[in-house]
């Protein structure tokens, strides 16, 4: 179990109730998915702590129109960039990636057929998506520096984590190494925290 301490300690800058709204949520996820050894909470959290700026944003900064016609992430109808921009802690970015975790944890396209439900996130929904993410979604739509790297198609990056391979997990989980000092610099707070 994480604490609001644990939060506080890596992301000071923070409010408090934000993070507090946070620890329940990431809990509950941290336990259905298995995230349940201090290696593995701590990369996940420090993964997710890069990714949402500290646990700020639940919703990417940018206008999404990078993504515009990306057939990458299945943004094939005009409009596809914005609708589907980062989401959630993990950022989850994407028609096919949002697709992915619609129908992993409510066994339907809803988020796709209705992005409303993920603009803002619950913290919940953005808990369970980053979990199913971080246990399944990843390894579904590799990048190919992630496969170049050894990072194998349908990787659970608990395993990843077990081995402590940071480089590996930030490449599954965002395609390349954007903010990977920040992200290790998160990692070696949390270790030291959660051991």
């Amino acid at each position: 179990m994480i604490t609001i301490g644990d939060l506080r300690f890596i992301c000071p800058a923070t409010r408090s109730t934000r993070l507090a709204s946070c620890i329940g949520p990431l809990n509950a996820a941290m336990a259905e998915f298995k995230i349940n050894s201090p290696l593995r909470r701590a990369h996940f959290l420090a993964q997710l702590a890069q990714e949402s700026g500290g646990f700020n944003y639940l919703r990417e900064l940018a206008s999404g129109r990078d993504y515009e016609m990306r057939v990458d992430l299945g943004n094939v109808e005009l409009g596809d960039g914005p609708r589907f921009k980062g989401w959630g802690w993990m950022q989850t970015t994407g028609r096919k990636n949002t697709r992915i975790v619609s129908l992993a944890l409510f066994g339907d396209a809803r988020l796709v057929l209705d992005p409303t439900l993920i603009d803002p996130p619950s913290r919940e929904l953005a808990a369970r998506a980053a979990g199913h993410f971080w246990t399944k979604g990843a390894g579904q739509n590799l990048s190919k520096r992630a496969t170049t790297h050894g990072v194998k198609i349908g990787v659970d990056l608990n395993e990843l984590a077990d081995v402590d391979d940071a480089e590996g997990i930030t490449l599954a989980v965002n395609g390349g190494l954007n903010g990977y000092q920040e992200r290790l610099a998160y990692l070696t707070k949390l270790k030291g925290r959660l051991a």
